[in-house]
């Protein structure tokens, strides 16, 4: 019995171990991102900003939201700059259970997926989310004000 259980040990051990250095590099570049977190927010909410009356701005619904807000943003960038390593790290834990051909087959996949990811993300930032916040704001009544939260 126990050696039918130390394999499994052993790949739960590396599946920690590739987990925590992909948390680690997510950990350094968020920290190292941190100290430009409202540039960030400022950066992503610009398409929005845009399109909003003349001297409208962004309203804090929560006593914690002008703190969370820009944070949470980092985090989701840090991961979003991350990915690379992160899925290379999924690769090398299930890359030695594949055969050959299975490999071949999947490097090209892994490869184009991060790159269509990139792509897509810059496709929604540059041509959706003007498009969307556009209408968005443009088809409420004239009589409401928006105001973002």
């Amino acid at each position: 019995n126990d050696q039918s259980q130390a394999p499994l040990i052993e790949h739960l051990i590396e599946l920690r171990s590739r987990l925590m250095k992909a948390i680690v590099v997510i950990l350094v570049v968020f920290l190292g991102l941190y100290s430009f977190a409202n540039d960030i927010y400022s950066f992503v909410a610009e398409p929005l900003m845009a399109l909003l009356p003349e001297g409208s701005q962004m309203i804090a619904t929560e006593v914690a939201s002008p703190f969370l807000a820009p944070f949470k943003l980092t985090l989701v960038v840090a991961v979003f700059i991350a990915i690379p390593f992160v899925l290379h790290q999924a690769w090398a834990f299930v890359a030695p259970g594949l055969y050959d051909n299975e490999k071949m087959l999947a490097i090209p996949i892994l490869v184009s997926s991060v790159a269509l990811f990139y792509a897509g993300a810059a496709f929604a930032y540059y041509v959706v989310f003007p498009l969307l916040f556009e209408f968005f704001t443009q088809t409420g009544p004239e009589n409401v004000a928006v105001m973002t939260d």
